[in-house]
């Protein structure tokens, strides 16, 4: 690989995925050894000419030699493409470059509700993207179609419950947004629309834990039983992650009794209609 040296990356040491390839770029030395850096060790002096607020929802690459800053999928393509020319050029192309910079933002924007963490309280500048309802909302929509989807064709699977039904998943999967919104309302919008994205990376990691079956069943056939098991087990792992998540935002605990709670009333109603 070829070195870019003398810039360094701001990242966000909460966000598991920063950590994951800014660290990526130092071992396979795309970066220096002094490529990348926590947001919160900013130095005075780079507060001068770098864009915080932008920073918080764009990584920022910092040219130290030339003081200058590329912001988001710019700074990415300028570290990938100091290694892989090709790459830099296919990904400034515009249409390209366009769908990657939207792609980028809904994951900035939602970083924290992917994997979200701890407020401190220290004074330091803490990487926290800016909420941004448009983003949250369409985060919100695509992930709940993916589950949708997946619980569909998971649902096909399984001969003792009623024929699976795609929009009966959908209903089911907005259902369980709107069922929980009954109970937040009494808290802050930003709060409500954190624990919403929260609720709903909840459900696609569900989603995620029963892919293996539904590949394993495309080369051969899966007892129906494992498949329950699965699904069970599943569920109770959701329901550890929604009491965790739920407490690292500060929220109620009985968020997670209504969550159980609609999900015995949809299975209810599977068998019931």
């Amino acid at each position: 690989m070829k070195t870019l040296n003398n810039h360094t990356l701001l990242y966000d040491e909460d966000c598991p995925v920063c950590n994951i390839y800014t660290s990526g770029f130092i071992k396979t030395k795309m970066l220096d050894s002094q490529g990348r850096k926590s947001f919160e060790l900013i130095s005075t002096e780079e507060i001068n000419y770098i864009n915080i607020e932008r920073a918080k929802n764009e990584i920022a690459l910092v040219d130290k030699k030339n003081k200058k800053v590329y912001y988001g999928i710019e700074s990415l393509l300028k570290v990938i493409g100091n290694s892989f020319p090709l790459m830099e050029k296919a990904g400034n192309w515009k249409p390209i470059n366009y769908l990657l910079k939207k792609l980028y933002k809904l994951v900035s924007y939602n970083r924290k509700v992917i994997a979200p963490s701890k407020n401190k309280n220290d004074n330091k500048i803490q990487c926290v993207p800016s909420l941004n309802i448009r983003y949250r909302v369409i985060y919100i929509l695509l992930v709940t179609l993916l589950t949708a989807i997946t619980l569909f064709k998971y649902a096909e699977l399984i001969t003792l419950l009623p024929k699976a039904n795609f929009s009966r998943e959908l209903v089911l999967a907005f259902g369980q947004i709107g069922f929980q919104y009954l109970f937040i309302q009494k808290i802050s919008k930003q709060k409500q629309l954190d624990y919403l994205g929260n609720l709903v990376t909840v459900s696609i990691m569900g989603s995620l834990v029963l892919l293996p079956v539904l590949l394993l069943n495309h080369f051969m056939l899966v007892n129906e039983y494992i498949i329950l098991g699965w699904f069970g087990l599943t569920v109770n792992l959701m329901i550890l992650e929604h009491y965790r998540r739920t407490k690292i935002l500060e929220l109620p605990k009985y968020l997670t009794i209504t969550w159980i709670l609609y999900r015995i009333i949809a299975l209810i109603m599977i068998l019931t209609f």
